[in-house]
Order: C-alpha cells, then sequence, then structure tokens
C-alpha cells in the first residue's frame, strides 16, 4: 500500500513491499544487532505484562471471596487496567514517538512494576481470613465456638456474632480499591509498549520483516500467559495465609476456598521490575538504518526539535486527517465488537470452567495454561510467518482476519452444548420434598425439618447428604450431631435427608458439597479441545489484526494511529465489557453470601444453564456483527485499490499517447 500524502488515497502494493515505506537498497542489513537487542528486551516486557495480565484473570474468582464483593465489583477491577491506559494512551502514542522511545517505554514498565506489586499489598494489611465453619473455631476474643449444626444454642450463637460486629470486631475495610489502583498503575505503565514498540520496529525493520518481528513479539507476549496460569494455579492450590495450612477444613474445590492470590503478584511484580532497567540503556535511535526518521536521525535531532506548543497544534491536525479516514473509522468499529468478545473470554474463562465442570480454580488455570495458551501461541506465530512467507498485501492480510474469524466462529458452535447439570442443592436448585420448581426466595430453605433449628439464611458451609443432595449447612440438612474433627466431620440425625426419600435411613452427612457426576470431566476435556481449536484458527489472522491499523494511515501517523485504535477498543470494550458482563453473571447467582455485619458478599451457586447461554451467546453474536463490519472493510479496501489502478492506468495511457 502506496500513500500520497492523504489517508484515504492508497493503491495495493507489489507483492514484495508495504505501503509508505521506502525500499531498503541491497546493500541494507537485515536486522542491526541493537535493533535484535530492542526487539528481545521489548519481547520480555511483552512476556512479563501477559504474565501479570493472565495472572490477574486467574485470580479473579479469589479476589471476589477475599473481599466478599460481586462479580460486576470484580469487573470494575479488571477494568481498571484499561482505564488507567486510557488516560495517557493517546499523549504517550504521539508525543511519545518524537522523544527517547526505549527510555519511555521504561519508564511503563518501571510503573507497571510498582503497580503489581501494590496490588499484593492488601493481603499484608488485613487480617487472617475467617470462613463459618461447623468444624467448630473459636474467636479467641470472645471464646465463642461457632456452631451450625440444628441445636437450641444456634440462635443464641447468631446472636452473639451480630454483638461482636457492632463492636467492630468482624468487619474490615475495603481494601480492594488498593487492587483497583495498583491495576490503574499497572494500565497506565502499558500504554508505551505497544505503539512506540511497535512503531520503532516497524521503522528500523525491513519491510517483510516487520509483521514476522510483530508475529514473534506478540508470540512470545503469548508465552507469558502460560506462566501466568500456571503461577495462578500453583498459588491457587496453596491456602491464602499459607503459614496456617494445617488448620484449614476446607478444599480448593469448595467455594469459600481462597488461595494464595497476593503470592503471584509478588513473583510477577519483580520480573517485571527486573524487565524494565536494560531499557534505559538503549539509544534514541539507529543510524544506521536507511529507514531513520529525520527527527530520530542523530544528525538532525537538533535541527528538528518541536517545542510543545507547535506539537500540540501538529497534533491536532494530525488527529484530523486521522479521523477523516473513512476505511480506518469502520475497521476501528470493527476491533471494538471483537474486543467487547476477546475481554469477556479472557476475563470470565476461567471463572465459566471452574462453574460448568465443578473445577477448582487451581485445576482450571492449570489446564487453561496448558492447553489453551499454547494454541494461541501457535496461532499467532504462524500469523507472522504466513504474513512473511506469502507477503500478503493489505487487502490480502485482511481476507486473512476474516476467513480464520468466520472458521473460528464455527468452531465454536459445539460448545454450546457442553456442559453439566447444577447440583442437587436442598432449597436453591432443588426443593426438600421433591417437586419440580424452586422459587428463589430464602424462605424455601427452611422446612419442617429444619424450622426449629434457628438456622441463618446467610450461612454457606455446604454439606452432602448420603443421598446424594448438598444442604448449604449442616443446619439446614437437620443434623443434631457430630463425629470426628476437621476435614473428617460426619454429621449424624439429619432429620431432612430422609424427608428427600421419604425413608428412615440415609441421615447422616459429610462436608462439602456434593461430587458432580463423572461425565463432567469428560465434557471439560472435549471443550478445551474445541476452544483451543477455535483460538488456534482465529489467531491465525492476529498479525493483520494490528498490521492493518497502521497500513491504511499515512506513514507519519502510525504511532497515533495505534494509540488512537487501543485507545478506543479500551474505552469501547475493555472497560465496559468486564463490567457489564460482570453484572450479568451476578443476575444467574441462586445463593448469595452475606457478610457477617450485612450486606452481600460473593455468590455461593449460579444457575449454570442461564450462565452458559449468557456466556456463549453474548460472546458470538458480538462477534459474527464484528464479521460483518470486517467484511465491510474488505469490500471498502477493494473498491480503493481498484480505483487507484484505474487511474494509474489511464495515466500511464495519457503519458504513452502525448509520446
Amino acid at each position: 500500500m502506496e500513500v500520497d500524502g492523504s489517508p484515504d488515497r492508497f493503491t495495493e502494493p507489489r507483492p514484495m513491499e508495504y505501503s509508505g515505506r521506502n525500499q531498503k537498497t541491497p546493500q541494507a542489513k537485515c536486522c542491526s544487532p541493537t535493533l535484535k537487542i530492542f526487539i528481545g528486551l521489548l519481547a520480555f516486557c511483552y512476556f512479563t505484562k501477559s504474565l501479570t495480565g493472565a495472572y490477574t484473570k486467574s485470580t479473579i474468582t479469589q479476589i471476589e471471596r477475599r473481599f466478599e464483593i460481586s462479580s460486576s465489583t470484580v469487573g470494575i477491577i479488571n477494568g481498571s487496567f484499561e482505564m488507567g491506559n486510557l488516560l495517557v494512551i493517546t499523549v504517550v502514542s504521539y508525543f511519545g514517538a518524537k522523544f527517547h522511545r526505549p527510555k519511555i517505554i521504561a519508564t511503563g514498565v518501571l510503573l507497571m512494576a510498582i503497580g503489581t506489586l501494590l496490588m499484593a499489598l492488601p493481603h499484608f494489611i488485613m487480617g487472617r481470613y475467617k470462613y463459618d465453619t461447623a468444624a467448630a473455631h473459636t474467636n479467641d476474643a470472645d471464646n465463642i465456638t461457632v456452631s451450625t449444626i440444628c441445636s437450641s444454642d444456634t440462635q443464641n450463637t447468631v446472636q452473639q456474632l451480630v454483638s461482636g460486629c457492632l463492636k467492630g470486631e468482624a468487619e474490615s475495610s475495603p481494601t480492594w480499591v488498593i487492587v483497583l489502583f495498583g491495576n490503574i498503575l499497572r494500565g497506565i505503565g502499558e500504554a508505551s509498549i505497544g505503539p512506540l514498540g511497535m512503531s520503532f520496529i516497524d521503522d528500523y525493520a525491513r519491510p517483510e520483516n516487520s509483521a514476522f518481528y510483530i508475529g514473534c513479539l506478540h508470540t512470545l507476549g503469548v508465552i507469558g500467559p502460560i506462566f501466568g496460569y500456571s503461577l495462578g494455579s500453583l498459588c491457587g492450590s496453596l491456602y491464602v495465609d499459607i503459614l496456617n495450612q494445617d488448620s484449614v477444613t476446607i478444599t480448593p474445590q469448595d467455594s469459600r476456598w481462597i488461595g494464595a492470590w497476593w503470592l503471584g503478584y509478588v513473583v510477577s511484580g519483580l520480573l517485571t521490575l527486573f524487565a524494565a532497567l536494560p531499557l534505559w540503556f538503549l539509544p534514541r535511535a539507529l543510524p544506521e538504518n536507511p529507514q531513520s526518521t529525520k527527527l530520530d536521525h542523530p544528525s538532525n535531532q537538533h535541527k528538528h526539535t518541536l517545542s510543545i506548543t507547535e506539537m500540540a497544534k501538529d497534533f491536532g491536525a494530525s488527529l484530523k486527517r486521522l479521523l477523516t479516514n473513512g476505511i480506518y473509522l469502520l475497521y476501528l468499529a470493527n476491533s471494538v465488537f471483537i474486543f467487547n468478545a476477546y475481554t469477556i473470554l479472557v476475563t470470565y474463562t476461567p471463572k465459566y470452567l471452574e462453574q460448568q465442570f465443578g473445577q477448582s480454580a487451581s485445576n482450571t488455570n492449570f489446564l487453561i495454561g496448558g492447553i489453551s495458551v499454547p494454541a494461541v501461541a501457535l496461532g499467532i506465530f504462524l500469523s507472522g510467518w504466513i504474513m512473511k512467507r506469502f507477503k500478503l498485501s493489505l487487502l490480502g492480510s485482511t481476507k486473512l482476519m476474516f476467513f480464520t474469524s468466520v472458521i473460528s466462529l464455527v468452531c465454536t458452535i459445539p460448545l454450546f452444548a457442553l456442559s453439566c447439570e447444577n447440583i442437587d442443592v436442598a432449597g436453591v436448585t432443588v426443593p426438600y420434598q421433591g417437586s419440580i420448581e424452586v422459587q428463589n426466595s430464602s424462605r424455601h430453605l427452611l422446612t419442617s425439618c429444619n424450622a426449629d433449628c434457628g438456622c441463618s439464611d446467610f450461612q454457606w458451609d455446604p454439606v452432602c447428604g448420603q443421598n446424594g443432595v448438598t444442604y448449604i449447612s449442616p443446619c439446614h440438612a437437620g443434623c443434631n450431631s457430630t463425629q470426628g474433627a476437621g476435614q473428617n466431620m460426619i454429621f449424624h440425625g439429619c432429620a431432612c435427608i430422609p424427608s428427600w426419600e421419604l425413608t428412615s435411613g440415609n441421615s447422616s452427612a459429610v462436608l462439602g458439597q456434593c461430587s458432580r457426576e463423572s461425565s463432567c470431566t469428560k465434557m471439560l476435556y472435549i471443550y478445551l479441545a474445541l476452544q483451543s481449536l477455535a483460538f488456534f484458527v482465529y489467531c491465525l489472522g492476529t498479525t493483520p489484526f494490528f498490521v492493518v491499523s497502521f497500513r491504511i494511515v499515512d506513514p507519519a501517523l502510525k504511532s497515533l494511529s495505534i494509540g488512537i485504535f487501543l485507545l478506543v477498543l479500551r474505552v469501547f470494550g475493555g472497560i465496559p465489557a468486564s463490567i457489564y458482563f460482570g453484572a450479568l453473571i451476578d443476575s444467574t447467582c441462586l445463593k448469595w453470601g452475606q457478610k457477617k455485619c450485612g450486606g452481600s458478599g460473593a455468590c455461593r451457586i449460579y444457575d449454570i444453564e442461564t450462565f452458559r447461554y449468557i456466556y456463549l451467546g453474548l460472546v458470538s453474536s458480538l462477534r459474527a456483527f464484528s464479521y460483518v463490519l470486517l467484511w465491510m472493510v474488505i469490500t471498502q479496501i477493494k473498491r480503493k485499490v481498484q480505483n487507484e489502478n484505474q487511474m494509474s492506468k489511464n495515466t500511464e495511457l495519457q503519458t504513452v499517447c502525448a509520446m
């Protein structure tokens, strides 16, 4: 594609070249040693930032439970990264290109490291995590033994807990705001890496190698999530208070389990800090490269230094030129819809797998990191190789995006049929007496078998009855005696369990929810295989996704086009998607946890069928609409190329006739 000064005028490039780029002489070096060092360091920055990003996604459920907040609030925390990014992305992408780009990137990576370490801070200022359990624990301050079996003392125990709450003993401050602020700092720091890094590579690499380098960069960046999810799996298997593992009476499958979510932020924060240091020692430009811009070339830097006022005026004119490019705006609209779907997938896939297939956070993160992420990495790498091997034109790149996207969408259709049934929870998903429907009301948690037990509605201490039904606490199961201690505790004399089968037997229960059916694990692996195939096919068109965004504009607007591109994606995709979809997830909650001092906590159980249709249906709809817009982009590019080629032929014909 060749640009003649107007962002809307271009012609189809020859197979061996890209638009807006001067061809190198045969003597030009393929890639200077300094550029290779820069690409290597930038790849490590991509690795650390993607590792932290993936780890953040893997801790969504843990953060929700630790701070007793809803999915929509967690969505705000997740979206705060985009909020911080959009605060500076446009300014950094435009003005940063006129200064020392490697040092600006280094500053951004340093901010990311500080923000990541800050996200772990709440763990060290909060008290130990305490959960209600029938395996009695003692409050040292008041010497109160908390018990959730059916007894005449249960109501007195609840009253004592409320009394302690009124004294200010039970509630902690909303320290999740610190996590939010740390994520905002991460977003601010990340703003410099993409626009300045990719434009720096595009300025100093051979035209046919630029797309390949960017593809390799993103491939190495995708390796980060493999380690991020693996780190999330490891930390999720450790109890949040590492030094108190022996006193834990719940398992990682329990909805009250919280892993060592803070530990991964410490590890990734230190890695990010290490990644920032070497970038400070790189030069501003590569003078030996013929493609070095006049502004960056050392011999011309003193001649082209602009004042802030002059750059601000030039910014307005450049922005106007960019926003009057019709094809760029249409491509931007397509990208907004696909980025909404991408945000939902990346943010809530771990939670979806946990709820649909009854997996622990640790196991879910391990499977995502070991199966899905490698497929993404391979797809991105091959995407860059395809661009380099076949030297695709702008039109060819866009067509590659379209066909891989449509095939990927078709591969996701079978996912709608892969799920497990909701577990049977008495009074929540099934009634006590065996009728088919259950109304969503707390009074259905109580029935004649437990009406005199004084059970608290906000309790969630599930037990599994011998009839295969889960009860939200031993009290709600009507159990009146216990045997054993800790995780081996067994409850006897459970009056509500026989009422299910209308027999006099099966009156005992054990701690924890009942297991899902055995076919659930098989469905999970089928789901992951199909999802990984869809991810792989889609990622074959990933490199063109970024390359097209700055090939359809004037070369002087490359950094600004990427900055505006990422800004719009975050404002209309990254931020709202995680929040509104979190609210949609909250709407499927069947049983909310309650804070001891009042107010809703984290959701304990969801209607997984509704969850499935909302999750898969919304993502598929967003993708389908975005592909319609992408087809319109292809037709506009094709029409423009044909017009430019016709004008070129007419000019040549007039020249021949004049001779």
